[in-house]
């Protein structure tokens, strides 16, 4: 089973895709999948500040 991702993890990747999609030789295909990728690294990135957040209320309320 694959370990969990940080958000640390989560950040350096989506500062990776934006390095790389400042790239001046970058084809436009290229691009919209590294956007797509950067998309979904995001949704990821969300969903796990949400889970803490959820986890913080928890602890808030005991």
């Amino acid at each position: 089973m694959a370990k969990a991702k940080s958000l640390e993890d989560y950040m350096e990747e989506l500062e990776k895709i934006m390095n790389d999609l400042e790239r001046e030789d970058l084809a436009l295909e290229e691009a919209f999948k590294l956007y797509h990728n950067g998309m979904k690294v995001l949704k990821s990135c969300n969903d796990a500040i949400d889970k803490v957040e959820k986890k913080l209320i928890v602890l808030e309320e005991e």
